[in-house]
């Protein structure tokens, strides 16, 4: 039994030697072009997940977007992919560096998307006070800290026959009038 055991392991070693690593194709794909195109995939991936109409809609083929983009062809992609993936360490950089711009560009379109938000409140606001009457709000009266006898107004009965001179003198307004 022990025999059998001692000839697997060596056939086992002997099929692992023949492993052959991929070839550095002569059209390979510069790690910095790797990752802008597989940052592009990325978001393709994610807008067509989001909504596929929208692109059927536009006319976009992403492929073919990604492939005129960056001069490149399926095959290209495919060889410099499997290289890559072959050289675990590159690969690695390559993915890291693809998140690090993903969350990059995910923290510029929330703050846009926070701008947005608070530009359409600021026209919101003002769209409401507009159809209220005036744009600038005026403050409210407190009719507890105002007097309980107003003057008259200037254009006021009482006041103009003071003028006139018939003696006689303004008259306090009503409880009504005072609360104005």
């Amino acid at each position: 039994m022990k025999p059998l055991y001692a000839l697997l392991i060596m056939a086992l070693f002997a099929g692992c030697q023949d492993i052959q690593k991929t070839p550095k194709p002569e059209d390979l794909i510069s790690k910095d072009k790797m990752v802008d195109v597989l940052t592009e995939i990325s978001l393709l991936h994610g807008a067509r997940s989001y909504n596929v109409n929208l692109l059927e809609e536009k006319g976009i083929d992403p492929n073919k977007y990604i492939y005129e983009k960056y001069d490149i062809d399926s095959l290209q992609l495919v060889k410099s992919n499997d290289y890559y993936a072959a050289n675990y360490r590159d690969y690695q950089d390559i993915y890291n560096n693809v998140k690090e711009r993903l969350e990059a560009l995910k923290v510029e379109y929330d703050t846009i998307r926070v701008r947005e938000e608070r530009r359409k409140d600021s026209l919101r606001e003002l769209e409401r006070d507009t159809l209220l009457g005036d744009s600038i709000r005026k403050p409210e009266r407190n009719s507890l800290l105002q007097d309980s006898i107003r003057r008259p107004r200037k254009d006021s009965l009482l006041l103009k026959k003071f003028r006139r001179g018939d003696k006689q003198l303004p008259v306090p307004m009503s409880r009504r009038d005072s609360i104005r």
